[in-house]
C-alpha cells in the first residue's frame, strides 16, 4: 500500500474510531460506520481491524468498560445502572465482562478505587509513600496534537483518531508513545469545560494531518511518578502528588500544564497493568 493511501485510510478509519469513542451507546451498525469511512461494507471491517488492531465490537466493548470504570470510581451511580449504560442486560453479564477486562468485580473495583487509596492520601502522616517520585530534566517533545474539550475520561476519541492516523503510517503496528496534556483541574472545572490535548510524537520533518497541529511540549525539570492501574484511578495519584508530596517537597510548579505519558499499550495489557507516568513541571531551581 502506498504511503499516501495508508495515510488516507488512517484518516478515514480515525473518523470511525473517534465516532465510536464519542458515542459509545450507539448501535454502530456496519453500514453506517462503513459509510462514515467511505468504504464498502464488504471490506470496511477488515480494513478497520488491520489499522486499529481490533474489531469494531472490541473497540465498542473497550470504550464502554472504560467509561464504566470511571463511573464506578468517580460517582455513586448504582452498579445496575452502570451495567445498563454499558449495554449489558443484567448485572451478572456486566460483572463477568468487567471482571474479565479488569481482573476484579465492579463492586470490588469501586471499593478499591475510591475508599482505600483516597483514605491513605487523606491521612499521610506516618504512612509509606504511595509513589516513588523521580526528579528528571526532560527534553522538549515535538508532537502532533488534537485538542479535546470535555471530560478527561472522554479524551479517548481524540487518541483513537490519532492512533488510526499513526497506524496507517506505521503498518508494522509498533507501539507509539502517546502523551496527554491537561490544562484544568477536573475537581474545580465543569467536565464540559475541561481542556486537554491528545498527542503523539512527531518525527522530524513530518507534518501533522487530520486536524492535528504541531506543538512543542516544554522540557525542563519535572517531578515524575508512575501509576499502575486503570486510567479511571489516576485521580488518586494526582491527589497524592499535589496534596502530600508537593507541599512537603520544597518545590514549586512551573508555568506549564501537567503531562501524562502512557507507557504501554492498553490494548495489549489488562487495565491493572496499564502504566502512566505523570509529569509535574517544576521551576528551574527549587526555592532556597
Amino acid at each position: 500500500m502506498k504511503s499516501t493511501t495508508r495515510q488516507d485510510y488512517g484518516e478515514r478509519i480515525g473518523r470511525v474510531a473517534s465516532h465510536i469513542a464519542a458515542r459509545p451507546d450507539d448501535a454502530h451498525d456496519l453500514d453506517s460506520l462503513a459509510a462514515l469511512a467511505c468504504f464498502s461494507p464488504w471490506h470496511f471491517h477488515r480494513v478497520y481491524r488491520a489499522i486499529m488492531g481490533e474489531t469494531v465490537a472490541e473497540t465498542v466493548r473497550r470504550t464502554r468498560l472504560h467509561r464504566a470504570a470511571g463511573a464506578l470510581v468517580q460517582g455513586t451511580t448504582a452498579i445496575a445502572e452502570i451495567a445498563r449504560q454499558a449495554g449489558y442486560g443484567s448485572v451478572e453479564a456486566f460483572t463477568r465482562a468487567f471482571a474479565s477486562s479488569h481482573g476484579i468485580t465492579p463492586a470490588a473495583y469501586r471499593t478499591r478505587g475510591i475508599l482505600h487509596p483516597l483514605a491513605r492520601v487523606a491521612s499521610p502522616a506516618g504512612e509509606t509513600a504511595m509513589y516513588d517520585v523521580q526528579l528528571k530534566t526532560l527534553p522538549p517533545i515535538t508532537v502532533a496534537a488534537l485538542s479535546h474539550t470535555g471530560a478527561y475520561m472522554d479524551i479517548g476519541q481524540a487518541f483513537e483518531r490519532l492512533f488510526a492516523w499513526a497506524a496507517a503510517r506505521h503498518p508494522a503496528g509498533a507501539w507509539l508513545r502517546s502523551i496527554g496534556i491537561y490544562y484544568d483541574d477536573p475537581a474545580s472545572t465543569p467536565p464540559e469545560r475541561c481542556r486537554s490535548e491528545a498527542c503523539l510524537p512527531l518525527p522530524e520533518g513530518a507534518a501533522p494531518e487530520g486536524g492535528a497541529r504541531r506543538m512543542v511540549i516544554a522540557g525542563g525539570r519535572h517531578a515524575c511518578i508512575v501509576h499502575r492501574g486503570p486510567y479511571a484511578e489516576l485521580e488518586n495519584a494526582y491527589r497524592w502528588l499535589y496534596h502530600v508530596w508537593l507541599p512537603q517537597s520544597g518545590e514549586e510548579p512551573a508555568e506549564h500544564p501537567i503531562v501524562e505519558e502512557y507507557l504501554n499499550n492498553p490494548r495489549d495489557n489488562p487495565p491493572a497493568e496499564w502504566l502512566t507516568e505523570i509529569r509535574l513541571p517544576l521551576k528551574s531551581e527549587a526555592p532556597a
